[in-house]
């Protein structure tokens, strides 16, 4: 191949050549260590990204042996897809290896930063390539408005564009129903401690699009800790891992004590608003629930390191108080309330700790719901079965028709002038048995007494 006789200026370099035909070894090595240059300035994620279904972490409930889905990839026999999960589980990653091992083009675009008119020319795009020959890949899908998303029903419907959208948030919230409805759901799940740290080690001794040029070291170990680390997030293993290899010499060992510093400002995965934010919450209540203070301690401790509004927490702890504890212990529901005055009037962190001791409080107190049981029937009571009247007796002696009522119609028994203030009155027109008391805490004493003044009520008959 021959070159113009004319200067030729290489980048970042007064080094000239004349004579473009005489062009030097050194001249096209340099020209090849440039792009390897470019192509390490990639991020460490992009550059370890996968290009084929063999070289996917994780997912096996999705890509596994025995499941259905590679075999459809590989056949390009996919339709629309919404992938679903947590940031860095790689939807990206499985929306390119669709097309690729399907011979397609993706058409990628960011709903974050796109239009209708730019979404519009990129269906038309993906219209003029097929539906059999190319994909259109809508990253954050979620982030289009209603309007947005009825813009790719029509060519979604007809089968004229094959849609993948990729969403961190809940699908079933976020897209529409008719979108939902034409296309496959698949949730990924976070990567686990393995599947991560096997890929760092590749990810070490890979020169080419790796950190293997570094010529570093480390074990297995800390390997482990980094993907702990990442909490199931694989561009934030390889961010941590490229961060560190790349602030120490070449060719050192990588140890616990340079992922120290990270472990210090380690962040938790927290979406408040999201199915994280609801799940954590669901935990707390059920742990305390289920009499466990260290396991309700520990997720109380990861809603406040997420972020989370400490008066949500207070809300929760309050109808705990009564859906959960109630007559067991009493006492539970002025905890709850305190503390939630607590958390309005003092704030984070210090507030922190009212949490923390009622949280214990709760966990630790004998439970009962038969607060949630009793309004429950009374309520099912009411609506399945005639309302009854109140019996004339306990009606309102100072009402405005009092004047039409007999004088002896009210009969009255004043609680108080009888023995534990049983008079042998029926407050019902017929009887319901609606509470039953719970042999636990506070609660077997209520037990006893009602039984006792059951015993006197029948002695009046």
């Amino acid at each position: 191949m021959s070159y113009p006789k004319a200067a030729i200026v290489l980048p970042n370099s007064s080094y000239q050549v004349k004579d473009g035909d005489k062009m030097t070894e050194q001249f096209k090595n340099f020209f090849d260590r440039t792009d390897d240059l470019v192509s390490l300035r990639r991020p460490l994620a992009e550059r370890m990204r996968p290009s084929n279904l063999d070289g996917m972490v994780g997912q096996k409930h999705l890509l596994g042996e025995n499941c259905l889905l590679p075999k459809l990839i590989r056949e390009n026999r996919v339709g629309n897809l919404i992938l679903a999960g947590p940031p860095g589980t790689g939807k990206t990653t499985l929306a390119s290896v669709v097309a690729k091992e399907g011979g397609c083009k993706l058409l990628e675009v960011n709903a974050v930063t796109s239009n209708v008119a730019e979404l519009r020319e990129t269906l038309k795009l993906a219209r003029y390539h097929g539906a059999e020959n190319c994909y259109l890949f809508v990253d954050e899908i979620h982030r289009f408005n209603k309007s947005q998303q009825d813009l790719l029903l029509p060519d979604v419907e007809s089968g004229e564009v094959r849609l993948i959208g990729a969403t961190t948030h809940n699908p079933r919230y976020y897209i529409i129903d008719p979108l939902l409805s034409r296309s496959h759901l698949f949730t990924l799940k976070p990567l686990g401690i393995n599947e991560i740290s096997s890929a760092l080690s590749i990810c070490m001794g890979d020169e080419l699009r790796g950190l293997g040029h570094r010529k570093c070291t480390t074990s297995k170990d800390v390997l482990q800790s980094l993907a702990l680390m990442a909490e199931g997030d694989m561009r934030r293993a390889y961010n941590l891992l490229e961060t560190i290899v790349e602030g120490i010499s070449e060719g050192s060992e990588v140890t616990e004590v340079e992922i120290s510093a990270f472990a210090q400002q380690r962040g938790v995965r927290y979406d408040r608003g999201e199915d994280e934010h609801y799940d954590t919450a669901s935990a707390l209540i059920k742990s305390m629930r289920g009499n466990d203070p260290d396991a309700s301690v520990y997720w109380l401790a990861k809603m406040l390191a997420g972020g989370e509004d400490p008066r949500f927490i207070a809300r929760r702890l309050v109808i705990f108080a009564s859906e959960d504890v109630g007559l067991a212990d009493s006492r539970a529901l002025l905890m709850a309330d305190a503390v939630f005055r607590a958390c309005e009037t003092i704030g984070l962190p210090e507030c922190e700790l009212n949490l923390a001791h009622v949280v214990l409080f709760l966990a630790t107190c004998p439970k009962s719901n038969s607060a949630t049981l009793a309004i429950g029937e009374a309520k099912r009571a009411i609506r399945e079965q005639p309302v009854q009247s109140i019996p004339p007796s306990i009606r309102d002696r100072h009402g405005r028709n009092r004047k039409d009522r007999e004088e002896g119609e009210e009969g009255y028994l004043y609680s108080h002038e009888f023995p534990e203030n049983i008079s042998g009155q029926q407050y019902l027109e017929k009887p319901l048995d609606l509470y039953s008391p719970k042999l636990s805490g506070a609660e077997s004493a209520i037990a006893e007494r009602l039984e006792k003044w059951k015993s006197l009520r029948n002695s009046f008959q």
